[in-house]
């Protein structure tokens, strides 16, 4: 079955949503974002962060992140702190944390020493309150321990007990939609309940307070000059090019690969070039890819800045329910998704033209098998090649 993303379209301008700021609300002179990991899921929170900059334009804007995904707010040489740029766009700091380095060895000095210069720091600004978007009892205790009096969450975060360490619950009408509108919903929670006391212990804010999005706000990501170098160097040849990212989060997801190869000789016949994408662990993919494209595809490996800046370039994003797709829709390139066990209602491309395919016989269903799913098998390269075609065509 396949779905245009007419819908996503038009919710393209709900993607950079803000919200007026009540007039007699105060205004918030420091907020903390958490939004802790992966990439898809942060790239899904920068519209809402985007709102809050310009509901708040003069307040400090923080976000509490993994280390391995800061990459997104900003660039590696640049200061995690400070005057905004085009290095670091959205917020005016960046806090990092290594939550899965510090899992494996809960009890050394080294992972304790740095747990505590991190939260030492973090206290340090005295945030006057924290916006949990995460929902996970790691992220929300994290939210707590920033000192921040006020610590926003959904009534009903993805784990239950998260809900124990907000001091305001906010009841979402967007439960079931797309995570764009959710984190958005929560944002503008934050902005319509900011006359609230700091001194209640616990506040449930109805969803009826939530405004709507009544302008754009803007989101940006980091450009960094080395990578936007690097990259221009090695897209300069022939007449633009479409990604393939065959690799996901793991194997239900997993397009086969030959079918990626098969693609990628099609699209070579409309004189277009293929990328193939890897991550971290995907280079088998990769090659059995560029192998079954018989010379129509080529792989490569980028860093997150590079891998925004070839996005920035492409034509055309193929792939699944993976963070570099996200990306190439936030960025608003058109994307070919091609969907199995996941809900594409809940994470498919948003704000940028897009076609989702997925069969009708596939259910919704977040068990990390190793196979593909079975409607997955059922989408047949004719499929995504007309479907490639006709976003070209647009």
């Amino acid at each position: 079955m396949a779905a245009t993303a007419a819908t996503r379209a038009r919710a393209a301008t709900r993607m950079t949503g803000s919200f007026s700021l009540p007039a007699s609300a105060p205004r918030f002179e420091s907020l903390l974002v958490v939004r802790l990991s992966a990439m898809g899921d942060i790239i899904h929170t920068l519209p809402a962060a985007a709102a809050l900059r310009q509901a708040f334009p003069h307040a400090t804007l923080g976000w509490l992140v993994e280390e391995r995904w800061a990459e997104l707010l900003c660039t590696l040489r640049h200061p995690r702190a400070g005057r905004r740029s085009p290095q670091r766009p959205l917020v005016d700091r960046i806090h990092a944390v290594n939550t899965a380095e510090w899992r494996h060895a809960p009890f050394s000095f080294n992972t304790w020493q740095q747990m505590a210069a991190g939260l030492s720091q973090l206290r340090g600004i005295q945030y006057d309150a924290a916006i949990d978007f995460q929902g996970a009892v790691r992220s929300a205790l994290l939210a707590r321990w920033s000192g921040a009096p006020i610590v926003y969450g959904s009534a009903q975060p993805r784990e239950n007990v998260a809900s124990m360490f907000y001091t305001r619950k906010v009841l979402l009408q967007t439960q079931g939609t797309h995570v764009v509108e959710q984190a958005l919903a929560l944002a503008g929670a934050v902005v319509s309940s900011a006359s609230v006391s700091s001194e209640i212990a616990t506040a449930i804010i109805p969803s009826a307070s939530i405004p709507t999005p009544t302008a754009e706000a803007r989101v940006e990501f980091p450009v960094d000059r080395d990578a936007e170098n690097t990259i221009a160097g090695f897209t300069a040849e022939g007449n633009g090019f479409a990604i393939l990212n065959p690799g996901a989060g793991w194997g239900a997801k997993r397009w086969p690969v030959e079918r990626y190869g098969e693609v990628a000789k099609e699209l070579a016949k409309d004189g277009l070039c293929s990328l193939i994408n890897y991550g971290p662990g995907e280079e088998e993919l990769a090659v059995a890819v560029e192998a079954a494209g018989a010379g129509a595809a080529r792989k490569i490996s980028c860093s997150i800045s590079e891998l925004i800046a070839l996005t920035r370039r492409a034509r055309l994003f193929i792939g699944g329910d993976t963070g570099p797709m996200h990306l190439a829709a936030a960025l608003k390139v058109p994307v070919v998704a091609i969907f199995g066990p996941t809900n594409p209602a809940r994470n498919g491309p948003f704000g940028t033209r897009s076609i989702v395919l997925r069969s009708a016989s596939s259910m919704t269903d977040h068990t990390r098998r190793r196979e593909p799913e079975q409607g997955l098998l059922e989408i047949t390269v004719g499929e995504v090649v007309a479907a490639t075609r006709k976003l070209l065509r647009g």
